[in-house]
């Protein structure tokens, strides 16, 4: 059955050239987002409308929400935690210091509290990304070191047995075994070829049924696909640039949807007002609490 949402709205234009990765904060109760390309660094409020934007130290690939002030940011140096109110800046970690030409790109905290994101090639030129699981106990560690073009769309089942990794470049989003008690990674399969489909794997969540819905860059929409992997729902959005999707809310359900205005000439910026800015739509279902990093 068809999952029913409500009218999309725009609850901050923040004018993004590439926002990404909204964060869903629990305790916080506020909606966290990037510009990746600004940079920036932005919490949205619904309680009060009200939009606090922040300059990070650096260009950031993708972060985690912590219990402090503190995120836990992917950039351009490394890993880090940093407090967007004081500007203090911690760095702990930076795995792909081997590889100038890679940046880390998306990345998301698991159910026990590891941030695994993964990087790739800015000129992309090849694969040459890796996976990297990064944890306060066990610090900096690689899980892949091959078969990763532009990575996207890393999100858990429910139940954190299954890791989902899309890849831009190819348009494929790929299942694994996940050990929620180890972090162990096993089991690599293709949950969905999306080339068919409009535009291109962006960033994803999972629902509390299990399906997962995926912001189609260049493509206007959001796509729900079953957990076996078959399209269920197309969400047009009104916006050629979807970047990614999350649930937030007192009860989760309320989807909020990042976008971008790169590349989009004037006159296609002049018909999507809602470009560049956060959207918000009612659903039906819920989200998945966000994991906070530990």
């Amino acid at each position: 059955m068809p999952i029913k949402t409500g009218d999309i709205k725009l609850v901050a234009q923040t004018e993004d050239v590439l926002g990404e990765v909204p964060l869903w904060h629990p305790e916080r109760k506020v909606l966290t987002w990037i510009d990746v390309l600004k940079p920036a660094f932005h919490a949205y409020d619904p309680a009060t409308g009200t939009t606090e934007s922040w300059t990070p130290p650096e260009k950031l690939g993708s972060y985690a929400i912590t219990d402090s002030q503190e995120v836990l940011i992917s950039g351009r140096n490394g890993m880090a935690l940093w407090s967007p109110t004081d500007g203090a800046l911690h760095r702990l970690s930076h795995p792909e210091s081997d590889r100038p030409d890679n940046i880390l790109n998306d990345g998301r905290t698991d159910p026990r509290g590891r941030f695994l994101v993964a990087s790739m090639d800015k000129m992309l030129s090849g694969a040459k990304g890796r996976l990297w699981q990064v944890s306060g106990a066990k610090g900096t560690q690689l899980v892949q070191d091959k078969d990763i073009f532009l990575p996207n769309s890393i999100c858990w089942s429910p139940d954190g047995a299954t890791f989902y990794l899309g890849d831009s470049h190819t348009n494929l989003i790929f299942a694994h075994d996940y050990d929620v008690d180890t972090g162990a990674i096993s089991n690599r399969r293709l949950f969905a070829d999306t080339k068919g489909l409009p535009g291109d794997v962006d960033g994803s969540s999972v629902d509390a049924e299990g399906y997962l819905w995926n912001a189609r860059y260049d493509g206007g929409c959001l796509i729900r696909f079953t957990p076996d992997g078959k399209v269920d729902q197309t969400l047009e959005l009104g916006v050629t640039k979807p970047t990614h999707v999350t649930f937030g809310g007192p009860d989760l359900k309320t989807m909020y949807v990042t976008t971008a205005r790169f590349r989009l000439p004037a006159e296609k910026l002049a018909s999507e007002p809602f470009s560049g800015g956060l959207l918000a739509m009612d659903s039906d279902v819920a989200g998945l609490p966000e994991a906070l990093y530990s």
